[in-house]
């Protein structure tokens, strides 16, 4: 099973090589980055031996899982450099410039070669995973060395090869961690079944990280002004299957009501498609600020970085990905508490989960659901009273995952000197 798990990285190591080569720009972003990331780490430890804290992100996502953490974990620790690792272009090309990191790389591949150099350049003194990150080649290297080793915000699931037969392997490998910070009691439940008792439930970071945004939100003149004193419909993260379902809506709908849409990707075209596919007039936000005129129904996000404070302003929130490949960040609106819906591939999302049982948020399967739903709500002013300060409640009371991980993490036996940790 090893030498297939090998092989199945050796060969997606050549798709990479063969995307990259012609013209895919994802690939090309992937195979430059890896082919820069050991001469980085060595250029920055030949100028740095201060110890160092390691936080490997899948994308951005998970990097906003772990940014709570790195922020606390530099506070605490400021004798720690601080390093970043991503494995998808979608969270290095945009976080690649984050001012909280002191080196932040792309992840070489799962090699035994690569997992051994990688590691032996950045001397690490502990280790952060977040979520659901299990590189066996790096997993056994870390544990050859003996780092101190963590989950944060871990999710497991019954259908994780972990738990399934002929998955012994891998289950071996869940050695390496000294700790799995996890976001529900049923990820426990399962590493009991297979033997792992060094487990703590933490929550999901991303709750602390979604109301320190809050706190601090970014006034946005050219919204505040779109929006005026209409109701307004946020559509953030939207892939062409969540608009398939939203532009007959869009259309039909017939009582007031502003509407902002956030590309999942800013594609010019397909933003120029779906206006044209739109009944109700639009514009993008880069000609709005050049020219402010407010007397729109629709406006498009044309750049990246703006949403979570976009959200700010929002009545109600439309997330997408769930008609894709997978739910985008439904914490972000929700700190605000406006109504939230999304499609429904949300089985791996225990936040959808959480929020739909507290009648929050819906999970819709067309446009019929979603216009029926949402009609409801927007002609009930007491229901959506009811589910802003409901879910802002509930949301303030599901932080503190970052507190319980510094905490545990500081009185472990084996850190309760990080501060005095070699540089290795």
């Amino acid at each position: 099973m090893k030498f297939l798990y090998d092989l199945s990285i050796r060969l997606y190591d050549l798709l990479i090589f063969i995307a990259a080569h012609t013209g895919n720009k994802k690939a090309q972003l992937m195979y430059s980055g890896r082919k820069e990331t050991i001469s980085k780490i060595q250029a920055f430890r030949s100028q740095w031996k201060s110890p160092l804290a390691w936080f490997h992100c899948a994308s951005l996502g998970e990097f906003e899982q772990a940014r709570p953490v790195i922020e606390s974990f530099r506070q605490k620790y400021p004798e720690h450099k601080i390093a970043i690792s991503f494995y998808s272009p979608s969270g290095y090309e945009i976080r690649k410039n984050y001012a909280g990191a002191d080196l932040i790389v792309y992840l070489t591949s799962d090699t035994k070669s690569n997992a051994s150099t990688f590691l032996s350049a950045l001397k690490p003194s502990i280790v952060f995973f977040i979520k659901y990150e299990f590189w066996l080649n790096m997993l056994d290297e870390i544990k050859k060395d003996g780092i101190p080793f963590f989950l944060i915000s871990g999710v497991f699931r019954p259908n994780m090869f972990f738990f399934r037969l002929g998955g012994g392997f891998m289950r071996k490998r869940l050695k390496a961690f000294t700790h799995f910070f996890l976001q529900q009691h049923s990820s426990g439940e399962l590493l009991n079944t297979i033997g792992y008792k060094n487990w703590s439930v933490s929550g999901d970071t991303r709750f602390d990280r979604v109301q320190k945004t809050a706190q601090s939100v970014i006034e946005i003149k050219e919204i505040a002004a779109f929006k005026n004193q209409s109701p307004l419909l946020v559509i953030g993260s939207a892939w062409k299957e969540d608009m398939d379902v939203l532009i007959p809506f869009i259309n039909t709908f017939s009582e007031p009501l502003k509407i902002i849409i956030a590309p999942h990707e800013i594609h010019t075209d397909e933003i120029k498609q779906w206006q044209s596919q739109l009944a109700k007039t639009s514009t993008t936000y880069s000609v709005l600020k050049m020219t402010p005129e407010t007397d729109v129904d629709v406006l498009f996000i044309d750049n990246i970085g703006m949403l979570a404070s976009i959200y700010a302003y929002a009545d109600y929130a439309y997330v997408g990905g769930a008609f894709a490949s997978g739910l985008h960040n439904i914490l972000e609106p929700a700190v605000f508490g406006p109504p939230v819906f999304f499609g429904t591939n949300i089985q791996k999302f225990p936040e959808a989960a959480w929020m739909i049982s507290l009648g929050y948020a819906y999970s819709i399967s067309n446009t019929n659901t979603f216009t029926d739903i949402f009609t409801k709500i927007y002609g009930d002013p007491v229901l959506k009273s009811s589910i802003q300060k409901g879910l802002q409640s509930n949301m303030l009371q599901a932080c503190g995952a970052t507190e319980h991980i510094m905490k545990t993490i500081s009185t472990l036996p084996s850190l309760e000197h990080l501060s005095n940790v070699p540089v290795r």
